[in-house]
């Protein structure tokens, strides 16, 4: 191993470059096992390999890459989750000549192609009931909730635009901008603590994004934007140990970011939507 690669801050048998084989899914199983029961005895080397999937996610979907599967809420398994921490650096390789990247995206949308057209009237079969539209994709702004979760989080110095202090000012401001009255629910029964919010871009109109902190630092987030679609489904969008809870409620899409286990995100998510107005009961 090369002094470039050891890190002080590390465990014994953790290093920098199997800590990026892992996040890249590089490693036979054998070594992913152990890696995976050092990563939960040292908390801050799983931070970091949450950031750096948070930062691999991010770049995915501003690069047009496909999105993790989505699954229904009724599938859903308790998971243990993860702390969000900041990242060190990003790891860098060297890719394939555009060429090849742009013959091999071609016989990946061919073969997509086919095979959509021969599995289309067995999805519901083989996905358990968990597909959901074109490609088993989730709705767009669950898609960009979670890459703003993955964006701003890391965030110590700037991760809001308005902060908390200014609660009256943020809530009347993003009403305005999003042309809907909005409030921002209490989540102190579960430990977090509104930290502020920020507009941001959505995919017909503006959205906003509220954060909320625990006193270990890990967070969560609400985005809100306007929606025309008409769903009923309250579902889960996951991308490695991020979770996406996410539902559409009198014209308005809403979704709960944050990389603690599915179960316990679920409940957040059951009572912010309960105390917006919605009517999760019937998603039961």
């Amino acid at each position: 191993m090369n002094n470039d690669d050891h890190d002080s801050s590390l465990p014994d048998g953790l290093d920098l470059r199997a800590l990026s084989a892992f996040v890249d899914g590089e490693l036979p199983p054998h070594e992913r096992a152990a890696i995976e029961a050092l990563l939960a005895q040292n908390p801050q080397a799983a931070a970091r390999v949450a950031a750096w999937r948070a930062q691999k996610a991010a770049l995915r979907a501003l690069c047009g890459a496909p999105q993790p599967f989505e699954r229904s809420v009724h599938d859903e398994r308790g998971e243990r989750g993860e702390r969000d921490g900041g990242p060190s650096f990003i790891v860098v390789r060297r890719g394939a000549p555009w060429w090849q990247r742009a013959g091999l995206a071609a016989c990946w949308l061919a073969l997509g192609a086919g095979l959509a057209l021969a599995l289309g009237p067995l999805a519901p079969r083989l996905t358990g009931g968990a597909w959901n539209g074109i490609g088993g994709q989730p709705m767009n702004f669950a898609q960009r909730a979670d890459i703003a979760y993955a964006v701003y989080t890391p965030e110590q110095r700037h991760p809001v635009e308005v902060a908390a202090s200014e609660e009256a000012h943020l809530i009347g401001w993003l009403s305005k901008r999003l042309n809907r009255p909005l409030s921002v629910p209490s989540l102190q029964e579960y430990g977090y603590s509104l930290v502020g919010g920020r507009l941001l871009p959505g995919e017909a109109g503006p959205a906003a994004q509220f954060m909320y902190e625990n006193r270990n630092g890990a967070r969560l987030t609400l985005y809100i934007t306007g929606i025309s679609r008409d769903e009923t489904a309250f579902r889960l969008f996951r991308d490695g140990n991020r979770r996406t809870f996410y539902w559409v409620s009198d014209g308005m899409g809403y979704a709960l970011s944050g990389p603690i286990a599915e179960g316990k995100l679920r409940s957040i998510a059951v009572d912010v939507c309960s105390a917006l107005g919605g009517k999760p009961e019937a998603w039961q």
